[in-house]
């Protein structure tokens, strides 16, 4: 509440806008920078903040500093199921979007507020919160053991090596992510967990998740459009007869092992489609082949263009003309025309009779 407390004190309501200022954040509540990232990401997973511009190291170059790097930029963002519970009407989407009224239930509900203004109920007991702070900014501490709480497990074999000690590779980092998954919007994260909170009291033997966990791992099964108790039931015939463990981590697995089997029926219902059609008999693909090597053998056909040619040349070149209408007589004339053809004929005539 404190951080929400300064970035909205700072913020510009006429855009929505607001600088991330980490360090000054820290400053003026006196806390470590660290502890604002964090609560800093719990609002932004709730749905409150928003990226509008992302910070980078690059330096501005601005005058009178030595280092300025590009601020980061959130804008203040309202859920929809706030909106949906005060009665605003809303115009836009996203962070853009602002009020432009209420529908009956809003109007309820400002009539209900202003009553409660103008008569306070008498609060029972005034107890002030008690603040043990130290003066100095402390960083947040390490969380103790619980046998409540399951330990986090780190695949990959990494180790807790400080920035300062770790050795740093010239090569470049060559491995792949696989399945990785597109970003999730805040406020699709926030409604996975709210389902995710109607899902775990249907299955017994996944109360012992984490609502963030197991929101995770349904995400499949949200993204198919299921609602709360259709996703009961798929986790009910996931395990009948035992509690796994991980809830989470055994969802995730049994989804993609499902996932996995049906793209195998998929490609063989594929193959079998593929080997039923005609094209896949190879009496039908040999003769599909020799039909085309014929067309492609073929010659093309005559254009007027083609007999244009011809005839242009051909009065000089008579004797082809001659031995073509021998060949072939309705070719040749369909190729040098009917007065070319006869004229062709007559100087054969006259030089074999003088021959």
């Amino acid at each position: 509440m404190a951080v929400a407390g300064d970035l909205a004190r700072r913020m510009d309501y006429t855009r929505g806008l607001v600088l991330y200022d980490l360090n000054g954040t820290a400053g003026r509540l006196g806390v470590h920078p660290a502890t604002v990232k964090r609560h800093v990401a719990v609002l932004r997973q709730l749905g409150g903040l928003a990226w509008h511009r992302h910070g980078t190291r690059t330096n501005l170059h601005l005058p009178g500093r030595p280092y300025a790097g590009t601020a980061t930029i959130y804008a203040a963002t309202i859920p929809s199921a706030y909106d949906e519970a005060m009665g605003h009407r809303v115009d836009g989407r996203g962070y853009e979007a602002r009020v432009v009224g209420v529908n009956a239930a809003g109007r309820a509900h400002a009539i209900d507020e202003a009553g409660r203004k103008a008569f306070p109920a008498r609060r029972p007991v005034d107890n002030s919160p008690v603040e043990s702070r130290s003066s100095q900014p402390r960083a947040p501490h390490s969380l103790g053991g619980s046998p409540n709480v399951r330990k986090v497990e780190v695949s990959g074999g990494l180790k807790d090596t400080p920035r300062t000690g770790a050795a740093r590779s010239k090569k470049p980092i060559t491995h792949k992510i696989s399945h990785h998954r597109p970003r999730r919007h805040p406020l699709q994260v926030a409604r996975d967990i709210a389902l995710a909170r109607q899902v775990r009291p249907l299955v017994p033997w996944t109360q012992c998740e984490t609502l963030r966990r197991l929101a995770y791992a349904l995400r499949p099964l949200i993204d198919r459009g299921l609602d709360a108790r259709e996703i009961a039931a798929e986790l009910h015939g996931m395990a009948m007869s035992w509690r796994p463990a991980r809830p989470a981590a055994y969802i995730t697995a049994h989804l993609a092992q499902a996932r996995e089997h049906e793209n195998a029926l998929r490609r063989e219902r594929a193959a079998r489609e593929a080997a039923a059609r005609p094209a896949g008999n190879a009496a039908w693909a040999r003769a599909v082949q020799q039909f085309r090597d014929r067309l492609a053998s073929a010659e093309p056909e005559r254009t007027d263009a083609d007999r244009r040619r011809a005839r242009l040349y051909a009065w000089q070149d008579w004797e082809k003309v001659a031995e073509h209408y021998d060949e072939d007589p309705d070719d040749a004339i369909d190729l040098y025309g009917q007065r070319l053809v006869e004229f062709a004929i007559r100087q054969d005539c006259r030089a074999t009779n003088s021959a």
